[in-house]
């Protein structure tokens, strides 16, 4: 499992540009499943044929990230974000654009951190003008924060956790699952960071009887932190609520249900921000029954996002549990 998500978290993929990741995915995915394909948001959607109901199992693969969107007569790139990108969070982080080129995010001279936005932001690519940085890179181009996987104690600590973990616990399992009635879509979105896009597009066409969307969430276990009830180490969490969705209680019951009959280490999910692809899922053509499991992590949005192994492994196993049970009762 960590060498897995070691490899997926440092691969390059901002919304809108996947397509690395996408194609790492795929590899993994295809003696998983009976059929594997993309749709024109750029989903990639693996499919495990059955007869029962259908289950689409939602993780996006995008990544917050930066567009360049001007060049200084010196050199130096300006940018907006990609995503939820916190301009504080960007200073003198290194980035990668999509054709290989890196650079430094420096800051102009401030007085006091509330000036700190966008605007006062650039690129430091090495070049020094205007004309050579325009023939190395120039404006238009997508760009993702660069950091490493590393492991703190029993803890995993990397960039794009959010949500290339969730792409993680998808994989996994699909290989631990061994036999089941229902039809299983894995489906890998797209610019979920963008606004739940990606998700919205493919549970369209799919039209599932059950939507899974399986992300990172927050934690309240740091110094001052919100008062929520996720913490590292207290298992897979469930979500109840978050500013996209209500999850239906029928669902959230089944969930736990199926946690406590495996002894599943589980957690209630009460957040106040934020959303997943489950907020898309759920709103649907007519409507389409949805929940969520989330793996509580700190940090969200920088390059240093913190969560906990067991966490992850039982966000696996009551995933695959879902997925092996008859749900006809529920939908």
């Amino acid at each position: 499992m960590k060498k897995l998500i070691k490899e997926v978290v440092e691969t390059f993929g901002p919304s809108g540009r996947e397509d690395k990741i996408r194609e790492i995915i795929a590899k993994k995915m295809e003696n998983q499943v009976d059929e594997i394909k993309e749709d024109s948001m750029g989903n990639l959607i693996c499919i495990k044929k059955g007869k029962g109901p259908k289950i689409m199992v939602a993780s996006h693969m995008d990544e917050i990230g930066i567009i360049t969107t001007h060049v200084t007569k010196n050199g130096f790139l300006r940018f907006s974000p990609v995503g939820g990108v916190s301009p504080v969070r960007c200073m003198y982080q290194r980035v990668i654009f999509e054709n290989g080129v890196k650079g430094v995010v420096g800051i102009e001279p401030v007085k006091k951190l509330s000036e700190i936005d966008f605007d006062k932001l650039y690129i430091d690519i090495g070049t020094k003008s205007k004309k050579e940085a325009r023939e190395i890179l120039g404006e238009g181009f997508f760009g993702a924060f660069v950091n490493n996987f590393d492991v703190l104690n029993d803890l995993y600590v990397a960039k794009s956790m959010d949500d290339r973990v969730g792409c993680a616990v998808a994989i996994k399992a699909a290989e631990k699952l061994k036999k089941t009635d229902n039809e299983i879509y894995f489906v890998f979105t797209s610019q979920e960071e963008v606004g739940l896009r990606g998700a919205k597009a493919s549970a369209f066409n799919l039209d599932p009887d059950l939507g899974i969307a399986i992300d990172v969430t927050g934690s309240a276990d740091t110094p001052e932190a919100n008062k929520m009830p996720m913490k590292l180490r207290n298992g897979v969490a469930i979500k109840v609520k978050d500013s996209s969705v209500l999850v239906p209680k029928k669902v959230k019951d089944f969930f736990i249900k199926v946690a406590e009959k495996n002894k599943i280490k589980y957690q209630l999910e009460v957040l106040q921000y934020g959303g997943t692809d489950a907020g898309a899922i759920n709103l649907t053509k007519s409507g389409i029954l949805a929940g969520v499991l989330s793996i509580p992590t700190r940090y969200i949005h920088s390059v240093s996002e913190v969560l906990s192994k067991d966490d992850v492994q039982n966000t696996i196993d009551l995933l695959t549990k879902i997925l092996e049970s008859d749900i006809s009762k529920i939908i």
